[in-house]
């Protein structure tokens, strides 16, 4: 399989010579193995997916690092989290940098180990699946942000994908880039792989049939704020378990649950979060959009791309080091606002698909897979201009049209491949 540069490669070399230990966490498959033994070829390399290597690890951390000393990397280091109290005496014992490179799918619980272990010691970085931009070669390192500035910087490196929705439905998975990889069997096994092991690993589900039913009612709501009574009654289980088995999918990096902005002042804001997937291959799969055509014009086209779009963002975000948690959120209000279309009048709640806040600004985004943005898409920005103490930036329309520009004053429209 062809390597892909990633975005991180430069951070994760500056990190070997400042830190003592580095992680690199992120969902299965998303290629963290691939990107340390490729940056660093020369380094020890053991994988806890060995059970011999497990169990070692367990039972004789101090033996285990002794037969495998630094600077090692150590994969799917997660299986192990008795060997974090050994790194740590390692880590102590030494004035060198770079003696441990750590990597593992399951972020909650290593995060877990890691502050309680090596706070102070480590790096950690967050490895996404390939980003657009990663997929077409573009050196572009910048987070995404609606301005005038951001366009005309991104337009110096700017390739336009031939099909973006190929690139949709393919999904951000490295293995997947190869043409001879099989689509639909690559995500059978990941699903089958992902359930026999992680779900099982991190919460003891026993009931792995419900477990798939329950992601396919999930991938079925992506783009949707999160109702867990609606997903409890289609797959019949109780509220309290579809919450866990929610926290399972966040916490392995399978779901990101985006925020509604919170103020005071937006007293008729709705407060639950908004579920997005963060690979809209594995969306296609589990909702059975089996090609990029029928993903096009079929019925989950518009919340599919919105996903896409928030998606790329998020990783334009860590891929530049930021934590998007941060920067980014949504508004929904109970208020109605009257819209005409197709010569209709229709009444809608007041949204606005994400808000990205930066220096105390807010930039509004809305985000729509038709190939005309309108400045009526944008009516519902003005509500930000409520909210003491903050600004209202440059506001924009992502979307398919041909080219950036702009709509009226202070509204842009941005085409996704710009992202």
């Amino acid at each position: 399989m062809n390597y892909i540069s990633r975005a991180l490669e430069n951070r994760l070399r500056r990190y070997e010579k400042t830190y003592k230990a580095v992680l690199v966490t992120g969902a299965r498959q998303v290629g963290k193995s691939t990107l340390l033994k490729k940056l660093f070829p020369d380094r020890a390399y053991v994988s806890l997916d060995d059970p011999f290597m497990e169990q070692q690890a367990k039972e004789n951390g101090d033996m285990f690092l002794t037969l495998n000393p630094p600077p090692v990397t150590i994969d799917e280091v997660q299986r192990a989290k008795e060997l974090f109290r050994y790194i740590k005496i390692k880590c102590d014992e030494s004035e060198e940098k770079g003696l441990f490179f750590l990597s593992g799918s399951q972020p909650f619980h290593l995060m877990q180990n890691v502050s309680e272990s090596l706070s102070g010691r480590i790096g950690i970085i967050e490895l996404s699946g390939l980003s657009m931009r990663e997929c077409m070669n573009d050196a572009f390192n910048r987070h995404f942000l609606p301005t005038l500035e951001y366009a005309a910087e991104r337009k110096k490196t700017l390739q336009k994908p031939k099909n973006i929705w190929k690139i949709i439905h393919t999904g951000g998975y490295p293995e997947l880039q190869e043409k001879e990889k099989e689509w639909n069997a690559f995500y059978a096994d990941y699903v089958r792989t992902y359930i026999e092991r992680d779900v099982r690993e991190l919460a003891a589900v026993q009931e792995l049939n419900v477990f798939r039913q329950f992601m396919i009612a999930a991938a079925a709501r992506t783009g949707e704020i999160l109702n867990y009574s609606s997903i409890a009654s289609e797959i019949g289980k109780d509220v309290g378990t579809v919450k866990n088995w929610i926290s399972i999918l966040e916490s392995s990096g399978i779901i990101y649950l985006l925020e509604p902005y919170t103020s005071s002042i937006l007293k008729r804001a709705i407060k639950s979060p908004k579920l997005y997937f963060r690979d809209t291959g594995l969306v296609s799969y589990l909702t059975r959009w089996l090609t990029p055509e029928t993903l096009a014009y079929g019925a989950m086209s518009g919340p599919i791309f919105e996903t896409f779009v928030v998606s790329e963002i998020l990783k334009s975000f860590s891929n530049e080091g930021l934590d998007y948690r941060h920067f980014v959120s949504y508004y929904r209000g109970r208020d109605k606002k009257k819209i005409k279309e197709n010569g209709e009048i229709q009444e809608l709640e007041k949204e606005i698909d994400l808000i990205i806040e930066e220096n105390g600004t807010l930039y509004p985004v809305e985000i729509k897979k038709n190939t005309q943005a309108k400045a009526i898409m944008t009516s519902t920005f003005d509500i930000l201009d409520q909210i003491p103490g903050k600004k209202r930036g440059m506001g924009t329309v992502v979307c398919n049209c041909p080219d950036a520009g702009i709509l009226r004053e202070n509204i842009l429209q941005i085409p996704v491949w710009y992202i």
